[in-house]
């Protein structure tokens, strides 16, 4: 079997519907291996610590830790019930899932290495995608079958209060300053922009991206996000500050979640209905290779990325 080659950290490609994960090396750009999980893993994060890269796996109800250099498996942790979506506080307290199939948010408190669950909140059809502020405050979780965002206290576990949204909200970002989340309307063509400054979300702006928005991930430089268009097989660049698109790139075959490298050269995508993943140079705007994967690839991650906000 290939081995890793020295240098980079390796890429984590879920194939949400083989049950697995593809390990590519960034060096070679070949998948080194596949790693069992359990079934439907849709997203992956990593420990406070980064000794872990955790992915979810959704119908098996459990987590797997998977080393984010040797590519080996630490453990299985079982009991987690319905980890579709998945995300840490800042300062390492909480692990909150949101259960896609089960209409429910939860909280762990996390030691730094076993979780114990504090609360089940019950939310509106099919939460989506976590976001947690800067402060370790707040949870914006988007309910995608209900059309909400909802915002949760963490140290309460409880409701602070829920707003309408447009169709099908997936994933959520939120800004540095705290003050402004971002969500993509993966039944819409745009970007709708809520100031959560205040005691509930307000909509101030939306941005036409294309259809199908979806999934967002920072370029790293503190002022640009992309989010993928799914239907319209493109990614868009947001400048945050200004709230406008600002650059495109191409996005083949329904593109779903992605990474971008820590020099920020490089965007490397999960292709959904290709199975592929696509790699894109971000100063030619090309797609420069594609790399067969399983089917269904949705989350992707690297040690090696470029900031997340």
């Amino acid at each position: 079997m290939p081995v890793l080659a020295a240098g980079p950290a390796p890429l984590f490609v879920l194939n949400s519907l083989e049950g697995n994960v593809s390990v590519i090396d960034t060096a070679t750009w070949k998948e080194i291996k596949r790693i069992p999980t359990g079934k439907e893993p849709h997203h992956l994060y990593m420990t406070p610590d980064e000794k872990s890269v955790i992915v979810a796996n959704a119908l098996s109800d459990s987590l797997t830790f998977i080393d984010p250099r040797t590519a080996e498996v630490q453990r299985t942790v079982l009991g987690i019930l319905d980890p579709y979506h998945l995300r840490f506080s800042p300062d390492m307290k909480w692990f909150v899932t949101a259960a896609n199939r089960l209409n429910h948010v939860d909280i762990y408190r996390w030691d730094g290495k076993d979780l114990s669950l504090a609360k089940r909140i019950p939310t509106g059809k099919t939460p989506s995608h976590l976001w947690i502020d800067t402060k370790s405050s707040t949870v914006w979780s988007t309910m995608q079958d209900s059309d909400e965002l909802v915002a949760i206290d963490l140290a309460s576990q409880t409701l602070k209060w829920r707003v309408k949204t447009g169709a099908m909200p997936a994933d959520v970002f939120g800004t540095p300053d705290d003050k402004t989340v971002l969500l993509g309307l993966t039944g819409g063509d745009r970007v709708e922009v809520y100031d959560v400054s205040g005691k509930e979300g307000r909509l101030v702006k939306t941005i036409k991206t294309g259809k199908g928005a979806h999934s967002f991930r920072a370029f790293g430089d503190g002022r640009h996000v992309l989010v993928s268009n799914r239907v319209a097989n493109t990614i868009s660049k947001i400048d945050y500050q200004k709230m406008e698109v600002v650059d495109q790139f191409p996005g083949p075959a329904g593109p779903d979640d992605m990474d971008i490298s820590a020099d920020g050269k490089t965007i490397m995508l999960a292709s959904r209905w290709a199975g592929k993943l696509t790699v894109i140079d971000t100063a030619t705007r090309t797609v420069v290779r594609q790399i067969n994967v399983g089917k269904s690839p949705h989350g992707v991650w690297t040690l090696d990325h470029a900031p997340r906000q």
